[in-house]
């Protein structure tokens, strides 16, 4: 069990640390489309009329798209947001402002739920699904980390009350490894668990061909409650929203929907899907409605009643977290960065303990480790950073070689992360220190450049009941400056003490 668990650990840590990374900002990834995407900081109307829906609906008309998905407003996310695909195919993200129905400026950007909530399931490789796969294989080892560290660990709970800071860096990581990984230890079990459980279809494909052959629609009519019919290739008006709305929610008895789904937009067969919110439940998809995009008739509708759909939709609502509760939210986040510092101390541990051997016998082992630590570590901090910052600073429809802006900010992101590994594997042990520095420096820029390009400063945003996510991200962002100041102090002093104990060794 020590052997699988330091050899899992040191394999895949480096992984682990930017999916558990990238989840923990997911946790919050509406709140960070609001930081970048400023068109976006606006009040949730008092009263809310589905048919302001109406204007996002004719633009995906006239856009000729097969479908338009409309995400009706909510405290989280209080504009009107609406996908489709244009003729040429592409995917598009559109805004509308919830209270008058006009379209928002486009904002040129992936943000959070678009970027980093992706990165987090699929390391955005969708080549031949691989990024699923390799986050499904982190996951599983992840459970099997958490089972070994129990066995290996027989001083369990005595570890979660021991932690000596002012110890030697070795001895300080591995109590700090030790408490982060029993505090937050049932949430790492059910977030590995549940995270596989949602992709149960992509990782278990021969379970449903099993049963259902190749009737992939079956599957979908019994698990999902899907329904499908061809269009009539006739043109008809699609009654109002309102209208559609209220034939779903008397089949639902009560609750709001969180999106409706347009298919064959303006056809005679045209019919909408109609999702029941989850903020009042833990179970990530309840009712499901489909109406009658000419008459209103109620097509179909189902709920969630077997055993085993019921458990799925629950352990994935686990996972997603798309209930209203932010004490609960904030949990979540804090435990995320839990298990992000849990896999840090683990991988730094494995250096501290082989540095000096590996040095002597001339392995270069412990100094890979190191550079991809310090790269997936501090540098996947920065390279976050850096996507935030150059987000600020782009102005709106900045392009470069062809590039366009959204695209620029992910590109920043990558060159930036690979500059961090290369900068560790020149510097070794002192690139901590150095990107340390770098961090506290981009997160200040990121709020200073918030606060000119936008002036919803600090004192503003707090004072703005509907900016108070702005704020959140702004203080956090603050916070992670100075957390990240007072841990390169730390690097520093620590250095000299070493190099003094050495000097008097020698002498």
């Amino acid at each position: 069990m020590n052997w699988l668990h330091t050899w899992a650990g040191v394999v895949l840590g480096s992984l682990l640390f930017v999916i558990f990374w990238m989840g923990t900002l997911s946790v919050f990834d509406k709140e960070i489309d609001r930081w970048m995407m400023p068109a976006s900081r606006l009040a949730l109307p008092a009263e809310f009329s589905y048919e302001t829906m109406r204007p996002a609906y004719q633009a995906a008309l006239a856009a000729k798209s097969p479908s338009v998905l409309l995400l009706v407003p909510n405290e989280r996310n209080p504009v009107i947001t609406a996908l489709w695909r244009g003729t040429d195919g592409s995917f598009a993200q559109h805004m509308f402002d919830p209270t008058t129905g006009a379209e928002l400026p486009d904002q040129g950007t992936l943000g959070g739920s678009r970027f980093i909530y992706p990165f987090h399931y699929s390391l955005n490789l969708k080549v031949l699904g691989l990024g699923y796969w390799i986050v499904g294989l982190c996951g599983m080892m992840m459970m099997v980390l958490c089972v070994s560290g129990v066995v290996i660990h027989r001083k369990i709970f005595a570890d979660f009350f021991t932690f000596r800071p002012e110890r030697k860096m070795r001895r300080a990581t591995l109590d700090l490894h030790n408490v982060a990984g029993v505090l937050g230890l049932p949430f790492h079990v059910v977030i590995s668990v549940s995270g596989l459980v949602i992709l149960f279809s992509l990782y278990f494909p021969s379970s449903i061909w099993a049963v259902y052959r190749q009737d992939a629609r079956l599957f979908g009519r019994e698990a999902y409650g899907s329904y499908v019919r061809p269009p009539a290739r006739h043109p008809a008006d699609l009654i109002s929203f309102d209208t559609i709305v209220a034939k779903a929610k008397s089949v639902w008895g009560q609750g709001e929907p969180n999106y409706l789904y347009v298919f064959h937009p303006g056809d005679a067969a045209a019919y909408v899907q109609a999702n029941r919110s989850s903020e009042d439940v833990v179970s990530n998809i309840s009712h499901v409605a489909y109406v009658d995009g000419a008459t209103g008739e109620l097509l179909s509708a189902s709920k969630p009643e077997k055993p085993v759909a019921v458990t799925q939709r629950f352990i994935a609502g686990l996972h997603f977290i798309q209930f209203k509760h932010w004490t609960l939210r904030w949990l979540y986040f804090v435990l995320g960065l839990a298990g992000c510092v849990l896999i840090a101390t683990g991988l730094l541990f494995w250096v501290e303990s082989r540095r000096e051997r590996h040095r002597k016998l001339g392995r270069s082992g412990a100094r890979l480790v190191e550079a991809v630590t310090v790269a997936s570590v501090t540098g996947v901090l920065i390279a976050t950073l850096a996507f935030m910052v150059t987000n600020r600073a782009l102005p709106p429809g900045a392009s470069a070689f062809g590039v366009e802006r959204g695209a620029i900010e992910v590109v920043v992101f990558h060159l930036v992360w690979l500059v961090t590994l290369l900068h560790a594997w020149v510097s070794g042990g002192r690139a901590w220190i150095g990107q340390c520095w770098t961090i506290s420096a981009l997160a200040v820029a990121a709020v200073l450049l918030n606060a000119v390009t936008t002036g919803d400063h600090l004192i503003r945003t707090i004072a703005h009941p509907q900016l108070w996510p702005v704020a959140a991200i702004d203080a956090t962002l603050l916070a992670a400056a100075v957390i990240a100041a007072c841990t390169a102090l730390r690097l520093v002093r620590s250095r000299r003490v070493a190099a003094v104990s050495l000097q008097e060794a020698g002498a």
